[in-house]
């Protein structure tokens, strides 16, 4: 897997995703807080199937 997210954007993708799995323990705590793991491990990993698919990348290129 080639990587389609940037730096800042993987960073932006792990604290939103903190945020949200957050929620379903000190939060509301409904189950649909853990949909922020959806965000949390694409910035991990630093790759996005929905972004591959329409060939979009945050990526720099090198020159």
């Amino acid at each position: 897997m080639k990587k389609n997210i940037g730096s800042v954007e993987r960073v932006i993708r792990v604290v939103a995703g903190l945020a949200i799995l957050s929620l379903a323990v000190i939060g509301p705590k409904s189950p649909w807080a853990f949909l922020g793991a959806v965000p949390l491990l694409t910035g991990l990993i630093g790759w996005c199937p929905p972004y591959a698919v329409l060939g979009i990348s945050t990526c720099r290129k090198n020159s």
